[in-house]
């Protein structure tokens, strides 16, 4: 078995506009960029002896297609479809193609959000949902996909 094969694969998807973090609306949204949660979570994973991908996107056929591509070799996804979580049925039908283990994540609480904000298409295909919680929540869904992945 190749080494590939033994060491559990995960990609976290990361939606429009979070490349902006740090920048963009630090009340709701928190200080830490996108670069220091890929760095935690990089070093999390090490300790789970999952290897990690991550991607961003602000553009929704990107993520649909990334998520089609990891149908191959994914063994589990976290994704913070940011404001495609309220409107792309894409994304959704990409993600009802996988069949590991999903983890949606959001900075900040939808369901305290605007009206717009607090119905996620996207949960439809998701194993769970972490909201509210920061940068803290991407930490959490790696856990939680790595205890899922331990129970296998």
């Amino acid at each position: 078995m190749a080494v590939s094969e033994k060491i559990p694969h995960v990609l976290v998807i990361h939606g429009p506009n979070l490349n902006m973090l740090g920048k963009r609306e630090p009340e709701i949204y928190g200080t830490e960029t996108l670069e220091k949660i890929n760095e935690a979570l990089f070093q999390r994973a090490r300790g789970y002896h999952i290897t990690l991908e991550t991607f961003q996107s602000n553009h929704e056929g990107d993520i649909v297609a990334k998520i089609q591509a990891a149908m191959s070799d994914c063994k589990g996804l976290i994704i913070n479809p940011a404001a495609f979580a309220h409107t792309s049925m894409a994304i959704l039908d990409a993600l009802l193609l996988l069949s590991v283990p999903i983890i949606e994540v959001h900075l900040s609480n939808i369901y305290k959000r605007e009206p717009f904000r607090q119905k996620s298409l996207v949960a439809a295909a998701a194993t769970g949902q972490i909201s509210g919680l920061g940068a803290m929540g991407y930490i959490l869904a790696l856990e939680a996909i790595a205890n899922i992945l331990a129970s296998l």
